[in-house]
């Protein structure tokens, strides 16, 4: 199994935020936009920041899919 943060990326794109606005709003670093970018395991304290500045649940940004097949 592998993280997809495909839904983050559609969520930012609807509340028509860029991903620097996020990083600064959220106060994550940039390493760890990067990390997200690329589909890599971040902390969950980062993924936390994510969900309460964007209002939402961690289903809403991230799923769990099989290793090399994309939804």
């Amino acid at each position: 199994m592998s993280v997809s943060y495909k839904k983050l990326w559609k969520l930012l794109i609807d509340k028509d935020m860029t991903k620097t606005q996020l990083r600064k709003d959220a106060k994550i670093s940039t390493g760890a936009l990067a990390k997200l970018g690329k589909n890599e395991n971040v902390n969950t304290e980062i993924l936390v920041k994510i969900c309460n500045t964007l209002h939402c649940d961690l289903s809403d940004i991230m799923e769990l899919t099989e290793e090399g097949v994309e939804k």
